[in-house]
């Protein structure tokens, strides 16, 4: 577990780095930064370093404390590891900051900025309101930051009303979508409700559907490689790797008596073995159905438990949960496991930068819940159908994804930068969408 000793040296260690990256010098007749220039803006340690020293006082939520090391990548698996981490959702705000501090295009200067990055962690600071004393004052969450940005160089938010500005929230949007009119409070803060932050551009863990200025970005999975020689290797080890189950379920629930999804993927799962037991499996497989039980959150920073059979396994079922895409996605992916969905809402909807909407079908399988729970239908008649070809062709467009979704591990070798990452098509994308309304609200004011 992280001593507060320790989390205070690394506190430090940030605001070293931000001191020195955003205030070096860097030419501003750069020809590889036109259009591509961002500010950090430098904001009081109340609103990201110092939410860090108490990350043991929640014992309703967790202790996130073990999580803070390497730079919010969490602990090493094991002492050798060199991409490995027990890497942990909520601190993809740490991750992004760290790495946000190597960006090749900074400048100190906010009016010569083509975006503004407000280092604030909230989905961090929002533990208050949802598992902490202030529960009942969710509705508040964000409006000191507001204030600050208000009244600390002002003309900074007043120059595009704060649609030039973009933050992580390492939560699902719906963790901040509650109404603020909402008496008593159910779950969630206002803070995407709040109309002062309505223009800034926000990144999700996932998003909702209807509003513009949140985006949806991959959750961090436990690799982080430092160097292209590690991605290289372990993407051989997937391409070469013998799978020998025809689907996998990683998770938990299911064990209602609800009709629901996950309970018809458990139900097929553990009668898949009288399938095995009176008829040859197809294609090689010597496993139809395999299942990690993830209940009670036992795989969440324990990637040994589920990386080894996704490798093993064709496809990857991936049900809704709480909310309707899972972590498990982007560890599939990883693994090479191609995507099975069961719900438009999930992935396909909302991560349109990092996997298009029209190549979903080049690398997953969608099969209708309403059409496994209640019309009958088999997972694995659907699997089997599909031609052993067209399954290759569907690995090679996962592995095609896989460096996209992944965030390489901050001050990595030059080779590897060279590899475009979840973090590299994140900043692509915020400064393209603020770009986009920057020149809507220009075009509406003439």
């Amino acid at each position: 577990m992280a001593s507060r000793p320790g989390i205070l040296i690394w506190v430090a260690l940030i605001f070293f780095f931000e001191i020195v990256y955003c205030e070096s010098v860097i030419d501003p007749d750069a020809p590889e930064c036109t259009d591509r220039w961002i500010h950090i803006r430098r904001l009081p340690t109340r609103f990201n370093l110092d939410l860090l020293t108490n990350c043991s006082e929640y014992p309703v939520f967790d202790d996130f404390c073990p999580y803070l090391a390497n730079h919010g990548l969490g602990q090493k698996t094991h002492n050798n590891s060199q991409s490995w981490y027990r890497s942990d959702p909520l601190m993809l705000e740490l991750v992004f900051h760290r790495r946000m501090l190597e960006y090749s295009c900074l400048t100190s200067d906010p009016t010569a900025a083509d975006a503004i990055f407000l280092p604030y962690y909230g989905g961090i600071d929002a533990i208050r309101y949802l598992f902490g004393p202030e529960v009942n004052s969710s509705f508040e969450h964000g409006l000191e930051l507001y204030e600050f940005l208000q009244h600390d160089l002002p003309e900074v938010w007043r120059r595009n009303g704060g649609h030039d500005h973009f933050v992580v929230l390492a939560r699902p949007a719906w963790d901040f979508s509650q109404s603020p009119d909402k008496d008593p409070p159910i779950w969630g803060t206002s803070f995407l409700e709040l109309p002062e932050f309505y223009n800034i551009t926000v990144l999700t863990l996932e998003s909702r559907p209807w509003p513009w200025q949140e985006q949806a970005i991959p959750y961090p999975t436990s690799f982080h490689p430092p160097t292209l020689a590690l991605l290289d290797s372990w993407l051989r080890r997937v391409r070469h790797s013998r799978r020998t189950s025809l689907m996998l379920f990683a998770g938990g629930g299911g064990t209602s008596k609800t009709p629901n999804i996950r309970r018809s993927i458990r139900s097929e799962c553990l009668n898949s073995s009288k399938y095995e037991n009176s008829t040859r499996i197809p294609n090689g497989y010597s496993k139809l159905c395999d299942i990690v039980d993830c209940s009670n959150g036992i795989c969440e920073h324990d990637p040994i438990r589920y990386m080894k059979p996704m490798l093993q396994a064709s496809f990857c079922l991936q049900p809704p949960g709480d909310t309707p895409t899972r972590r498990s996605t982007f560890d599939g992916i990883l693994a090479g496991c191609i995507p099975v969905f069961f719900e438009d809402l999930t992935a396909k909807s909302q991560y349109g930068w990092h996997m298009p909407k029209e190549e979903f079908g080049e690398f997953s399988v969608f099969i209708p819940k309403e059409d496994v729970v209640f019309g009958g239908q088999r997972i694995m008649d659907v699997l089997m159908g599909i031609p052993r070809a067209e399954v290759r062709r569907m690995r090679e467009k996962v592995m095609e994804l896989m460096p996209k979704i992944l965030y390489r591990r901050h001050g990595s070798s030059l080779g590897l930068r060279t590899r475009k990452d979840a973090f590299d098509i994140a900043v692509e994308g915020s400064i393209s969408r603020i770009k986009s309304k920057l020149k809507l609200s220009f075009t509406s004011m003439i």
